[in-house]
């Protein structure tokens, strides 16, 4: 039988949001969930009225990593696999030389929007049963910068009984000759 793929490969709004760093960072969280419900409301149905296949997985490498995985966490009933490599689950801090996107300022939309601060203070059983019926793949290098992150992540994910997949690659493994191997593996 043959098998139709289709790849929706959405452009970030970064420089417009979480990396806009004239602005106030309340206004990059605001301007990052524009972003947000344009994807829940305009991508996914599109996604859906041309193909309506039950298979959706959200994929991203390094800040893309950060936003498939925080939009598949987010919204778990739209995805049945979300596959990240080398990223950062939790902006609020400086690693290596990636700072603080929100410059010491914190309020519940970030809390929301960064899967290493609500997840371990999940508990509705609805949300946590979509999230273990995901298949997550998280992949980072041994000396990529955001390992010891993947790695908190990955225990809050085993501490709420969540299966996930975790690889960690030989090297600081963040680069697109890396990614592009990990593709053909996990994706």
């Amino acid at each position: 039988m043959y098998k139709r793929q289709q790849l929706y490969c959405v452009d970030s709004i970064d420089h417009e949001s979480l990396y806009c760093f004239w602005s106030r960072p309340q206004d990059r969280i605001h301007r990052h969930q524009q972003y947000e419900d344009y994807l829940l409301h305009e991508v996914l149905p599109l996604m859906w009225a041309k193909n309506p296949h039950t298979c959706v997985i959200a994929h991203g490498c390094s800040f893309g990593a950060f936003h498939a995985l925080n939009f598949a966490f987010r919204h778990p009933h739209c995805f049945s696999k979300v596959a990240a490599f080398s990223g950062r689950y939790d902006l609020t801090g400086a690693m290596e030389h990636f700072r603080d996107l929100f410059d010491g300022h914190y309020d519940e939309r970030i809390y929301f929007h960064t899967p290493s601060h609500f997840l371990p203070n999940a508990h509705d059983p609805e949300l946590l049963n979509q999230l273990r019926r995901l298949d997550i793949v998280l992949a980072v290098g041994q000396a990529d910068p955001f390992l010891d992150n993947n790695r908190y992540f990955s225990n809050t994910l085993w501490d709420k009984g969540i299966w996930h997949a975790p690889h960690v690659w030989h090297g600081r493994a963040h680069s697109a000759s890396a990614w592009r191997k990990m593709v053909d593996l996990y994706v």
